[in-house]
Order: structure tokens, then C-alpha cells, then sequence
């Protein structure tokens, strides 16, 4: 994901974890009912849908699938160069490092918008994924929609049995991948 700030400066960082939610499920925020919180949940793909959790973190996702049906991917954790492994380990992290809010709810994902997906150099050595079930719900949460690169040292949660990789082992991204 990258971001242009407001003074134009650039960051950025490679998506290493991630939730999907579908309005079929309980723990979709669509699943009951559409709602002007959730409105956005249903709207057009490639946009984000952000809300504020416990009242006081901010969660970033990008809306999937199709107009008018509920669904998206939670972005979890976010590795960023030459910035400690843990910044954006955890959607509040995330949030918090992007500086997205509810402001950006509803925001199209584009270079003219200042938010934007690339893919990664062809050169960059991904990690094997691991394809787990989902934390920090209630509901629904045996659904195997949780997915995150298993070298990657700031995934937010590891799935039991897994143990982070040692330093000399990770992987994480090189500031000459950058944007």
C-alpha cells in the first residue's frame, strides 16, 4: 500500500496479512443489515471502508466483490522498510501509521486520491502464505479467511504453532522496492 501524505512525501509498505468478511457470515459489519456505518461496505470495489473499533481504533478495509453485497479485506499488518517490524503490525497500528480515519472511509483507491496498491516487483522473494482462521471476533470465527506471509516478522497474530521467524530469517521489504 502506498500514501501520499499531505506535505507530498511517500510511504509505504507490502500488505503481509489479511481478513476477508462477506455479508453471508455473522462477523461481516453487512451481515444484519445495511446502515448508513456500513454503507460504504456495500458500495462500488476498490474502495476503503473504515471504522473505529472499541470506539477508539481505526480499522482499513478495501471493499470486494460487487456493488450492493456486503463484503472486503480487513488489511491487517503492513511491513514497511527501514521502519521497525511492529509499526503496522495489527489493523489499529496500521491505521494509526497511514493516518487513515473515518475521513478516508468511502475513499476510491487511486494514485489521484493519494492511496494506492501495486503490485511488487518481480524480483521481491515472497514468503509462503499461511491460510488460517480469523482473530478478534466472535462470530463466525472458525472460517479459514485469514491469510498472512509466514517470513513476515510483523504479521499481528501467528496462528498456533507457527513461531516468528528469527531476524536473520525474515523477510521484509527493501526500500529499493519501493513506489
Amino acid at each position: 500500500m502506498i500514501k501520499r501524505e499531505y506535505n507530498n512525501r511517500i510511504i509505504w509498505g507490502v500488505i503481509v496479512e489479511t481478513e476477508a468478511y462477506a455479508e453471508l457470515e455473522p462477523a461481516c459489519h453487512g451481515f444484519k443489515s445495511r446502515t448508513a456505518k456500513n454503507e460504504t461496505l456495500f458500495g462500488e470495489p476498490g474502495r476503503l471502508y473504515v471504522y473505529l473499533t472499541y470506539g477508539i481504533h481505526h480499522c482499513v478495509n478495501i471493499v470486494t466483490e460487487k456493488k450492493g453485497w456486503a463484503s472486503g479485506v480487513l488489511l491487517r499488518a503492513i511491513a514497511m522498510p527501514n521502519e521497525h517490524h511492529r509499526v503496522a503490525a495489527g489493523p489499529g497500528l496500521l491505521a494509526k501509521r497511514f493516518g487513515l480515519n473515518r475521513n478516508h472511509d468511502n475513499s476510491l483507491i487511486s494514485v489521484e486520491n493519494g492511496i494506492w496498491l501495486r503490485k511488487s516487483s518481480a524480483d521481491t522473494k515472497m514468503s509462503p502464505i499461511i491460510q488460517t482462521t480469523r482473530i478478534g471476533i466472535s462470530q463466525a470465527k472458525n472460517l479459514p479467511w485469514r491469510w498472512y506471509m509466514k517470513n513476515s516478522r510483523s504479521v499481528s497474530k501467528r496462528a498456533l504453532g507457527d513461531r516468528s521467524p528469527k531476524p536473520s530469517e525474515a523477510w521484509s521489504p527493501s526500500s529499493k522496492e519501493g513506489p
